[in-house]
Formats: C-alpha cells, sequence, structure tokens
C-alpha cells in the first residue's frame, strides 16, 4: 500500500530537481523571478539545491525497500534474494533500457544534448557510457570524466541507489539476525561526513556524486524503517513536529549552496527527512483533500519516470532555443512548456510501458 504523505512528498522533490535542472542552463536571474531576497536572486534560493531533493529520495528509497522487505517476509533474515531483485529489475530495468534507447536515437540523428561530450578534454566511448549506465558506475564516469552525456547524467542516482541494493539483501541475511546491520548502517551514516570532507568542493563533484557521499540517506532510510517496525505502539507526535522539522528544512535548504555545507549539510537533510517520514509512517492512510496535495500526489507518484526522462524534455529544448541567446521572456515561456512536457511524458511512459512491464515481470518471476 502506497503512503499518499510520501508521494506528496516526493511531488514537492521532483518539482525541486526539475527547476534545478531547468535554471542550470536557463538561468532565471534575469527574469521577474530573479527579484533580490536577503542579497540572493528567488529564482537562484529557488534552483539552487536541488540536490537535497535526491538526499531526501535516498531517504525514502531506504525506508520503503527496508519496509516493504519487512512486511513481506517479516524479517530482514528472513528475505527471499530471487523476489528482491527480481522486483528491483522489474522496477529499475525497463525505464532504464527506454531512456537509453532514446538517447541513443536522438544522438544518433546529431542532436547534440544526447551526444557524447568531453567537458575535461577526455573522450568516453558512447558504449562505455551506456555499460556504466546498465552496471550502475554512471557516478564513477562523471567523475572521473565530467558530465560526458547530458541526458544521461541523472543515472548517477541511480547507480548509489542500485549498488547500495545489490548488497542490501547479502546484508541482511548474514546480519540481519542481531544488532549487526543496524552496526552497519550506522557505521555508514558515520563514515559519510568524513568521505566528504575528504573530497570537499572538489571539481569532480566526488563529495556529493560518490557511493560513500550518498549511502548515508539510504542507511538514514533502512533504519528509520526499522525503528518503526520495531515500535509495538504507533507514535503520537505534536502537531508542531512537522511543522518545525519541515521549517528547519527549509531554511538548511535556502541557507547556503550544497557544495559550501556538503560535510554536514547533507546528513542533517537526511536526518531530518528521516523524522519527516516516521511521522507519515505513523498514518499512512491519510487522503489528500486539497488541490495541491491531490496534484503533488499524482507528480509523485510518477516522480521516478519524471527524474529519469525530464532532460529528454530539457534536451530538446536546448536545441531549438540554444540556452544563452534565450530572451528573459522566453525562458519564463519555457518553464511552463517544460514542466507540462515532462509531466506529459512521465505519465505516459508510467501508464503504458513502466507500470504494465513492471507487473507482468513481478507476476511472472516471483511467488
Amino acid at each position: 500500500m502506497r503512503n499518499n504523505k510520501i508521494d506528496v512528498l516526493r511531488g514537492i522533490l521532483i518539482l525541486l530537481v526539475l527547476i534545478h535542472h531547468f535554471n542550470i542552463p536557463y538561468q532565471l536571474h534575469d527574469t521577474v523571478l530573479g527579484i533580490s531576497i536577503f542579497g540572493e536572486s528567488l529564482s537562484s534560493l529557488i534552483a539552487r539545491n536541488g540536490n537535497y531533493g535526491v538526499t531526501m529520495f535516498f531517504v525514502i528509497s531506504g525506508f520503503l525497500i527496508t519496509q516493504h522487505t519487512l512486511q513481506r517476509s517479516h524479517s530482514l533474515a528472513q528475505i527471499n534474494l530471487k523476489d528482491f531483485y527480481i522486483r528491483r529489475v522489474a522496477r529499475i530495468m525497463p525505464c532504464l533500457v527506454l531512456l537509453i534507447a532514446m538517447v541513443t536515437i536522438l544522438g544518433a540523428i546529431g542532436l547534440k544534448p544526447f551526444m557524447n561530450q568531453a567537458p575535461n578534454g577526455i573522450e568516453v566511448s558512447y558504449g562505455l557510457t551506456v555499460f556504466s549506465a546498465f552496471t550502475f558506475w554512471m557516478n564513477i564516469l562523471i567523475i572521473e570524466n565530467g558530465w560526458v552525456n547530458y541526458a544521461l547524467g541523472v543515472l548517477w542516482s541511480l547507480s548509489v541507489e542500485e549498488v547500495f541494493y545489490l548488497a542490501f539483501p547479502i546484508l541482511c541475511l548474514t546480519l540481519g539476525r542481531g544488532k549487526g546491520l543496524i552496526a552497519f548502517l550506522l557505521a555508514i551514516i558515520v563514515y559519510a561526513p568524513y568521505f566528504r570532507a575528504l573530497h570537499f568542493g572538489e571539481a569532480s563533484g566526488a563529495y556529493l556524486y560518490h557511493y560513500f557521499s550518498s549511502f548515508d540517506g539510504i542507511a538514514i532510510g533502512c533504519l528509520t524503517a526499522l525503528i518503526a517496525q520495531n515500535l509495538h505502539e504507533k507514535i503520537q507526535f505534536p502537531k508542531l513536529v512537522i511543522p518545525i522539522v519541515s521549517i528547519l528544512m527549509i531554511t538548511l535548504y535556502l541557507y547556503a549552496p550544497i557544495k559550501e555545507v556538503s560535510i554536514w549539510g547533507i546528513s542533517l537533510f537526511a536526518i531530518l527527512s528521516a523524522i519527516l517520514i516516521f511521522c507519515f509512517a505513523q498514518n499512512p492512510r491519510t487522503e489528500s483533500a486539497s488541490i495541491f496535495s491531490k496534484a503533488m500526489l499524482w507528480i509523485g507518484q510518477r516522480s521516478y519516470e519524471m527524474y529519469l526522462f525530464h532532460l529528454i524534455i530539457l534536451g530538446l529544448f536546448k536545441v531549438v532555443y540554444l540556452p544563452k541567446a534565450s530572451l528573459p521572456i522566453e525562458k519564463l515561456m519555457l518553464l511552463p512548456i517544460y514542466f507540462i512536457g515532462v509531466f506529459i511524458l512521465s505519465w505516459a511512459i508510467e501508464r503504458y510501458y513502466s507500470t504494465p512491464l513492471n507487473k507482468k515481470i513481478r507476476n511472472r518471476f516471483t511467488g
């Protein structure tokens, strides 16, 4: 059963990621959205830290994977390896295959945003790029060579998640009976800020994109699900907890560019995210009442498709409207068209492709 509140949260997060990526080529500081607030443009404050959205996606992913595993197997130590991996394949691979097919076709007809580039002066073959996508080390390829393929760059986060989940069932089987798994998760959570400190501010982006700079979000999500499972009675939180946590997250989001506070900022944002998710997990069946929450719910339920395919739309924009030559009014016109295009494309993929294939693979190969 889906948790509506978490899906609403996903909807908000994916919008932050979408506007973050739009603002990189089509900077909005020279539009009406560039109004100055505390010495910063509003567009910059909203768009510059979209990576925090990915951090929270990691926390949500770790929480849901652990929670669903516990619901199916009753104990992490009894996890069914075959079913776990098939479910991951069913969810991940259809969209991954389609994305690579689309980028390959668009690149083959000569559209630059979909072709490999050499941003650091290092030529990387398209075949190696595709291989890294399917074997989940796109993040390492980016760290070592730069953003070699614009439209496939989003796969860095998928690489982080899937490498974690390749190991997750093995860890559950070997460490899940005692406190070993909890100790392992805590070690990851402690190590990640140290790793980010080692690579603080590097141009390669290792402090954001490397496995060990990102695993803590997933580990915090896993730990949150374990805590929720071990509480025999639901906790009634004071009504102010969610607003206070939300205000703290917004404050951190607006406080400074993530690059400047990555050592502790990512960890703090992940912990605050976990508190929010834990609160939401206490009452998962709440229906979305307002138009805003219903819209965010719809968007959140398709956030995976939106995340993978939004750069297809943005890449096509960059072919027609060269970012450096675009006027402020053109950027403002493109922004809603961009969102609508992403929504329509993602809806079509989810409805007619990814969800049907997901169900078919699960029904065919899982017990």
